[in-house]
């Protein structure tokens, strides 16, 4: 099975816009979360790992 990176990325920004942590293996998905998350305005704690990037919300968004 196939999985859209971007895809995965849009379904991760959602889990983060709901108030939840996100967390991501690759990091093109993380490259790409980083991008649109600046880009919507929500602020995020990174932290990137030897064995992945968590992204966690600074505050709820509405």
């Amino acid at each position: 099975m196939i999985i859209s990176r971007k895809k995965l990325a849009r379904s991760k920004i959602e889990q983060i816009k709901a108030g939840y942590s996100a967390y991501t293996e690759s990091k093109e998905v993380a490259s790409y979360m980083k991008k649109e998350l600046e880009k919507l305005g929500i602020p995020v704690h990174e932290d990137a790992t030897d064995v992945g990037y968590w992204f966690t919300p600074q505050k709820k968004v509405m």
